[in-house]
């Protein structure tokens, strides 16, 4: 017999008990799909924080008074922290000026900015920032001007619009030194940003800009904090750099050498690092259902072929009367369990890429196609199939034929 004839055989016996072999195939697919699933939203939520991570600009690293990312501790334990103020923040840029470009930024989000009949929806963030934030967020100016040190220090009522809301409101004039309005108050318009797209599903083009002093004197400075960013000159001086910022901040916070810091620092890869620990997390607690599910199946697997064996002895005693070797009988039983896994892994890995992609769709994530893990997971099938039906193909080739022919 040769391969084929043995493969069609096998597809014939699989296909004569189709529930037997669905519910099989079925077990195969669920262990699959838990992992493939899951580490297909982890693949697409990794792309989408490492692209989207590049907004914090090249060598930088921000302080803030809570964590970026926070699973541990309760959320109370960072708001009874001391508010990073303007007084303190602006000190530590002025410390700072020598060793790296510092950045000051507060965000208000769900504003809407009108002009003359024309509105934007109410989803506009209002940004308080500084001359550097332009830079620091990889921003271009595509026609006017940034915010200037004069802006800042005299509180000048400007801002700066993304292109979205440009589109929105001036679709046939230019905004420069047009007055728009927002929660009331009048900023005149000095530059528009280039187009950047979209991070984590949000785009980058619809935010307002104006000065942090008149940010603050427009909602108050009491209970806001102020995120900074600090940008080192290269790769090489972002260790230094980031040294150095830590200190000059305990400097201006007024804390003591056995004082702990009362702020968080962190930067593209402290990020991309935490989110790896979660995923992995994720991605142990994927496997080890995934491989409870497949040892059940492989064991059903098993029993699902000895059943076999047992309602074909007398099929096998015949073959082995007309000429079959043991190893074609050995073979057509090893196919049948590869077969029975192989199909129920690919139900599996295609119900996890899709249902993996709609999860990552749904947390505005990129849609990927896991091909590693895909191979992967075929992979771990086979060798279910050939482990759990080897012994169910050893016990059909070593049937006596005389007795498996006299076998009712």
């Amino acid at each position: 017999m040769n391969l084929a004839e043995t493969l069609r055989l096998a597809l014939s016996s699989l296909s004569a008990n189709k529930l037997r072999s669905g519910l099989t195939m079925l077990g195969i697919a669920v262990g699959v799909f838990s992992v493939i699933g899951v580490m297909t939203v982890i693949t697409g939520l990794r792309g989408s924080i490492e692209s989207g991570l590049n907004v914090l600009g090249a060598n930088s690293f921000q302080f803030s008074k809570y964590p970026a990312i926070n699973f541990s501790d309760p959320r109370q334990k960072f708001a009874n922290r001391r508010d990073i103020t303007y007084a303190e923040s602006a000190r530590f840029k002025e410390l700072m000026r020598d060793t790296a470009e510092v950045s000051l930024q507060m965000r208000r989000g769900g504003r809407r900015v009108t002009y003359l009949d024309r509105s934007t929806n109410p989803n506009i963030p209002l940004i308080g920032a500084d001359e550097n934030f332009i830079t620091s967020r990889n921003y271009e100016i595509a026609y006017g001007r940034n915010l200037g040190p004069d802006d800042v220090e005299l509180g000048r009522a400007v801002v700066i619009l993304g292109s979205d809301i440009v589109e929105k409101l001036f679709p046939s004039e230019s905004p420069l030194n047009r007055v728009v309005r927002i929660d009331g108050q009048n900023y005149t318009v000095i530059g528009v940003t280039a187009p950047k797209g979209t991070s984590f599903g949000q785009s980058q083009d619809n935010n307002a800009v104006t000065s942090i002093t008149k940010y603050l004197a427009t909602y108050g400075r009491a209970g806001r904090s102020i995120s900074i960013n600090v940008q080192a000159g290269s790769q090489a001086q972002l260790v230094a750099a980031q040294d150095t910022a830590i200190g000059m901040m305990r400097l201006v916070r007024g804390l003591a050498p056995e004082d702990i810091n009362d702020f968080e620092v962190f930067s593209n890869d402290t990020l991309i690092e935490a989110f790896n620990k979660i995923a992995s997390i994720v991605a142990v607690g994927a496997f080890v259902i995934s491989a409870i599910a497949l040892l059940a199946s492989g064991v059903g697997i098993m029993n699902i072929m000895l059943v076999s064996v047992t309602e074909r002895t007398k099929e096998i005693g015949i073959r082995k009367s007309i000429g079959a070797r043991k190893k074609n009988i050995l073979m057509q039983f090893l196919i049948e369990a590869v077969v029975l896994s192989l199909v129920g892994g690919l139900a599996g890995v295609t119900a996890g890429i899709i249902g993996g992609n709609i999860g990552a769709k749904l947390l505005n994530a990129s849609a990927v196609f896991p091909w590693g893990w895909a191979l992967a997971g075929l992979s771990v099938c086979s060798l279910i199939g050939v482990t759990f039906g080897f012994y169910p193909a050893w016990k059909a080739a070593s049937l006596d034929p005389i007795e498996a022919l006299r076998y009712e």
